[in-house]
Parts: C-alpha cells; structure tokens; sequence
C-alpha cells in the first residue's frame, strides 16, 4: 500500500490524464449524469456560472456565428467579383467601339477613371507607328522608364516613392499610392519587353498598396496592350 501512494504521489494525475479517460470514455456521463447538471463555468458572456449543457450551447452559437460571418463574407466577395467583371466587359466594349485608333489612348484612360473610379490615369507609349508619333501619350518617356517598365513581370502597387510615371499625371503632386501596369504582347507575366504603361493613381495612401492582389490590373493590362498594339 505504501508503495502505491508514493507512486501516486511520485506520478499525479495530471489535466491531461483526464481528458484523456474522458475522451476514451464516451459513457462516463451517462453512468454520471448527476455531474452533466452540478457541473458550472463561468460564461464569458455574462459572468455567471452556468452549467455544462448551457456552456456548450453558448459554444455552438459562437461556432454558428463565425460560420455566418463567412459565409456573408464569401457572398459579398462573390457580389463585388460579379460588380468587377461587369465594369471590365463595359470597359472592353468601350474599346472595340472606339474605331479611330487615334482616340484610342484617351478612350482607355478616361474609362479606367470612370468605369473604376480611379481619380488619376496616365499612359505613355513608345515604338508606335509614324502616323501616331504625335500623340501626347507618346511624348517625354525617358529610358530609364521604358527599362522599367519591361523589368515589371506584374503590376507594381505601393507608395509613391518618386517614379516618374507620376509626372505624367495632371495632378502629379496629389499623388500617395499608385500602380503601374506594363504594357506588352503577350499574356501577363510575358517576358517580351514593354511597349507602354499605364499608371493609376489615388490621393488616398491605402488605395493602392503593396498587399494587394494585382490580378485584376493585370487583366486591365492585357486587354490595354492587346487593343494600343494596333498603334505599333
């Protein structure tokens, strides 16, 4: 006997060690369910003690509501993916309907800015056709900006550190957060080199930041190349 309370005393029943016999078990409470009715806990709720059934019922409502919050959010989601597509395809169809490829580039920014709201656009193009060397978008594009351009393999989104694609905005000095899209052949991610670039750009620091997924501008980007390659 004295050998086995100094094991006892040497190896305790641990937390563990009970939720493990509880776990394996399952009919502890139905030869106990005098314990299921004296057992309480305090509620984080309320701060009372309530009972076992009423903690659990307080723990499935919780689970209940995160699950609604996801869902929620998942339909949301959903409803503003839906609202993008459409102003993408309005986009587009402004596009195809511009016949006069000399419109073409105001055409393209001015319904970024009101299909998406985005208050400044700017665009410039390089190596266009001879009959297009005139147009505003294809002047005062140095080198250092075409090299940077090709070297963007997705759009690039953050603060506005400098770039000078802010320079070519009407308001280049109400400028926080910008994103610049390369144009190139090819689908996104092409390594062909770039032939022009589009910049968006917002006052509000957070519009466009460097968290952000860049898919959507990168699909702005192909359908922007694929109808100024007409320019080349």
């Amino acid at each position: 006997m004295t050998t086995l309370v100094n094991q006892a005393l040497a190896n305790p029943i641990t937390e563990d060690d009970i939720a493990n016999y509880l776990a394996n078990t399952p009919d502890f409470f139905q030869r106990h369910a005098e314990l299921l009715a004296t057992v309480q806990f305090t509620s984080p709720h309320s701060h009372r003690a309530v009972s076992l059934q009423e903690r659990q019922a307080e723990m499935l409502r919780e689970k209940i509501k995160l699950l609604e919050q996801r869902i929620m959010e998942m339909i949301r989601n959903g409803n503003e993916n839906v609202m993008l597509s459409d102003k993408i395809l309005r986009w587009a169809r402004s596009l195809f309907l511009t016949t006069n490829l000399a419109d073409l580039p105001l055409e393209i920014v001015q319904e970024i800015k009101d299909q998406f709201a985005v208050p400044q656009v700017g665009l410039r193009l390089w190596g266009v056709a001879d009959e297009f060397a005139s147009l505003g978008c294809v002047q005062g594009v140095s080198d250092d900006a075409k090299v940077f351009a090709s070297s963007l393999t997705e759009p690039f989104c953050g603060l506005n550190t400098g770039f000078e694609a802010v320079s070519w905005l009407e308001d280049a000095h109400n400028v926080s957060s910008l994103a610049l899209i390369p144009l190139r052949s090819g689908v996104a991610g092409s390594s062909a080199p770039a032939f022009g670039m589009l910049v968006l750009a917002s006052s509000d620091a957070h519009r466009f930041n460097s968290g952000m997924g860049t898919e959507f501008l990168a699909r702005i980007g192909e359908l922007a190349s694929a109808a100024l390659s007409r320019l080349r």
